[in-house]
């Protein structure tokens, strides 16, 4: 039976989720497997890996073979290193001390290397938030310039309106003062006309 160490496929259209499993190369995609040993999350940056590390290692030792990605996988969490320092405490170049000094080694580098894109990537993402912050704030400001010329536009109609109307009243009344002024000297007028006749 040729086994193979793949992904097989789950979650959501657009949203791909990972599980890492041993199977038979005969079988589907999404079937039958013999035993999962992680998961993989491409949706996360860096992406998000759950490995069992030694049974991993146990299945490349038996001959499984990886596909391409998971041979990736296999190497960014160091399971092919280890299988590497392996063969060559079994050949002599080294002894398992030294192995694992070297391991530890690999694994102190590769977790610094990790947390400065994580904190890369959070910087990148305040920068970004800091410059969606600052966009908004102009914007504001222009909508408020914006809302207090209107309302200045506004009060000063009303104020016109206002003195037009005022304007208006008082040429009423200015009116209404002359005609009754002009009814008052009529009578009045009369009256000396009158009063001129009689005598």
């Amino acid at each position: 039976m040729a086994t193979k160490i793949r992904l097989q496929r789950h979650g959501r259209k657009g949203y791909p989720f990972y599980r890492i499993v041993i199977a038979d190369s005969r079988a589907p995609r999404d079937g039958k497997f013999i035993e999962r040993i992680g998961t993989y999350n491409p949706n996360t940056h860096p992406a998000t890996i759950d490995l069992i590390f030694d049974r991993a290692l146990y299945w490349l030792n038996t001959g499984a073979q990886p596909t391409d990605t998971v041979r990736n996988i296999l190497s960014r969490e160091g399971v092919l290193l280890r299988k590497h320092l392996e063969g060559g405490v079994k050949k002599g170049a080294f002894d398992q001390a030294e192995a694992d000094r070297r391991f530890e080694e690999w694994k102190a580098k590769k977790q610094q290397s990790l947390s400065d894109i994580k904190t890369r990537d959070d910087a990148k993402l305040r920068e970004e938030e800091k410059k969606r912050l600052e966009a908004e704030r102009k914007i504001n400001e222009a909508k408020a310039a914006e809302v207090a010329e209107k309302l200045a536009e506004e009060e000063k109609a009303k104020k016109e309106a206002e003195a037009a109307k005022a304007a208006e009243e008082a040429a009423a009344i200015s009116s209404e003062v002359s005609a009754t002024e002009e009814n008052t000297e009529e009578p009045v007028a009369e009256k000396v006309e009158e009063a001129k006749e009689e005598n």
